[in-house]
């Protein structure tokens, strides 16, 4: 209990920092899935905890990534084309299907939403990493998915940190979006 403590608290910061684009975010991201990694592998959520150690390795590229500004300007804000939504959205669907059908004969929990909200989270991070606007309604639909999966495995407060991530990821939305119209 006092893990997840730790891990909501960290967690609630980067998506803070994020909405603001405060590179200081994936320090706390860092910190929230290393928690993170531990606590699914003891639920049997195993695709959550290898998103996890995903989600430490983003980290870093995300830093990285925002931390390499090119004539001291911030990276920009910008958005895929429908066309890339629909292949992204195709990608994830399909990588679902696969590692759900490989784990449902197995003592994974919940084994095709544990693999929907994996792969919706690899690519939403890597999205955020790339500061693509939509990655805020991405997010939405993973996180109600994975508000469920939570609530399933007794993970409470990790149900009520994916519910407060869904009022932030309209606010995370609505400024992001203020900030890719301005930068036009």
């Amino acid at each position: 209990m006092l893990l997840e403590i730790f891990a909501v608290i960290f967690a609630i910061t980067y998506l803070i920092l994020a909405v603001r684009q405060n590179i200081l975010c994936w320090y706390a991201a860092f910190l929230s899935t290393a928690i993170y990694t531990f606590l699914y592998w003891d639920v049997s959520l195993y695709m959550e905890s290898i998103l996890n150690v995903y989600y430490l390795l983003m980290a870093i590229y995300g830093w990285a990534n925002w931390n390499n500004k090119k004539d001291q300007i911030d990276l920009p804000i910008i958005e895929w084309s429908i066309n890339k939504h629909f292949i992204s959205i195709l990608i994830i669907l399909f990588f679902t299907l696969v590692s759900g059908f490989l784990l449902n004969n197995t003592e994974a929990a919940r084994p095709y939403l544990d693999s929907f909200t994996t792969w919706g989270s690899v690519f939403t991070t890597y999205m955020v990493t790339q500061k693509i606007l939509s990655n805020w309604l991405y997010w939405f639909v993973i996180n109600g998915v994975g508000i469920f999966l939570n609530i399933d495995k007794e993970l409470y407060l990790t149900a009520l940190l994916l519910l407060s991530y869904q009022v932030i990821s309209i606010f995370g939305f609505i400024n992001w979006r203020k900030s890719y119209y301005e930068q036009k």
